[in-house]
């Protein structure tokens, strides 16, 4: 598949199935993840990979809306960036998040960027709650979880021709 295909099929899974993700699968995004570029090659990210069935509820609970999905998927990565090494780190993680979502439609797995950064759940706020979940130092930012798993209810692809090329300006 060309790069253009992964993208243009790469969708955002809310229902997963109950089919396990197998280890080469995990490796394969896992490696997307450590590829994604981040600024001056300072690598501040780190993936925390939960598979135990109780954390993956209590991250499903980490924030008002849109995380109830992770309780369905098979594993979660919790992109985990250490704010001591570079101060990108929003960039940076959105980088590597962008990158597991692709590579996760390139094997043929449902995915979603579930979003903790500035969001809260009854008042707290979600990355504290993450933190606390995966007992982790405050100096770590979380950007995102990307949920992951088979699923029967992939979307369709979009087309070229779906795409809104009035957002493009070219200044001459």
């Amino acid at each position: 598949m060309e790069l253009i295909d992964v993208m243009l099929k790469r969708r955002s899974t809310r229902k997963f199935n109950d089919e396990p993700v197998t280890r080469d699968e995990l490796d394969k995004i896992l490696h997307a993840a450590l590829l994604a570029p981040t600024s001056m090659n300072r690598k501040p990210c780190n993936f925390m990979v939960v598979e135990r069935r109780e954390t993956l509820i209590d991250l499903a609970n980490s924030k008002d809306h849109g995380a109830d999905l992770i309780k369905g998927a098979d594993k979660a990565i919790v992109v985990v960036a250490d704010t001591m090494i570079a101060d990108t780190w929003i960039e940076d993680s959105s980088i590597a998040l962008t990158y597991m979502h692709l590579m996760a439609t390139e094997l043929g797995l449902g995915s979603c960027w579930v979003q903790i950064h500035l969001r809260s759940r009854d008042g707290k706020d979600s990355e504290e709650l993450v933190r606390d979940i995966l007992k982790i130092d405050d100096h770590y930012r979380i950007v995102g979880i990307m949920a992951l798993g088979h699923s029967d209810d992939i979307s369709p692809a979009h087309e070229l021709a779906d795409i809104d090329k009035n957002k493009v300006h070219f200044l001459v």
